[in-house]
């Protein structure tokens, strides 16, 4: 199973962090975020990465070469304009083949152990959600029996942790350009077709200077 690591956001409210440094690379605890991903995923058994990019993406590839020193085998999906998470994903579909895969998204600091992901998927999506944090307290999706749904009354909601596996199916209708991954994923879940997990342990989406230094914290009481 291969995975692929979303790394092509500008990280507007991270500034002036993110002027001259991708958002994936800015570091907490003295690693770079994304290096937290590839050393958890080579940990779970993957061995080959697929890793967009867009801002200042060349330092990500000469930071990150070809990713020999992690145990990986690092490809990258360049993107000259932005794809956002649907595009994306579907521009690296030749990288990615024709199974299942992992993605994450390069912004987010987590403890979750991959290898949980590591198992057949009978469906188009299995979602990895996370308890509500503050910044996003109305949650995402709905979680039942294994199953994910949107809108499901009575239920509490959960937020969707950026962390799942998808099936190229998933894109079977899609064509290049950009466009959002939550459509394709509510369409799937109308069908029955998006199971999910709820993430048990450390989460969070660094989006603020705020959040970065919570990360910080996090890591320091791990020590």
């Amino acid at each position: 199973m291969k995975a692929m690591i979303l790394a092509a956001g500008k990280g507007e409210r991270m500034r002036p962090l993110t002027l001259t440094t991708p958002k994936p690379l800015v570091r907490v605890g003295g690693v770079p975020l994304i290096e937290y991903h590839l050393r958890a995923l080579a940990a779970a058994g993957f061995t080959e990465v697929v890793i967009n990019h867009a801002w200042l993406g060349q330092q990500i590839e000469e930071y990150l070469g070809d990713g020999s020193r992690y145990g990986l085998s690092i490809q990258y999906s360049p993107e000259g304009e932005p794809l956002e998470t649907g595009g994306g994903i579907f521009r690296a579909l030749p990288l990615l083949g024709d199974e299942a895969f992992v993605v994450v998204n390069g912004d987010i600091w987590t403890d979750y152990d991959f290898t949980a992901l590591r198992q057949p998927m009978t469906g188009l999506a299995h979602l990895v959600l996370a308890d509500n944090p503050a910044h996003h307290p109305t949650g995402d999706f709905n979680l039942v029996d294994g199953q994910v749904h949107d809108g499901q009354p009575g239920t509490d909601t959960l937020t969707y942790s950026g962390i799942a596996v998808l099936h190229p199916k998933l894109f079977a209708a899609c064509a290049a350009g950009a466009f959002k991954l939550a459509p394709l994923l509510r369409d799937a879940m109308a069908q029955g077709l998006v199971s999910g997990e709820r993430l048990r342990g450390h989460w969070v989406d660094v989006g603020t200077h705020e959040r970065l230094a919570e990360v910080e914290q996090l890591i320091e009481a791990s020590y």
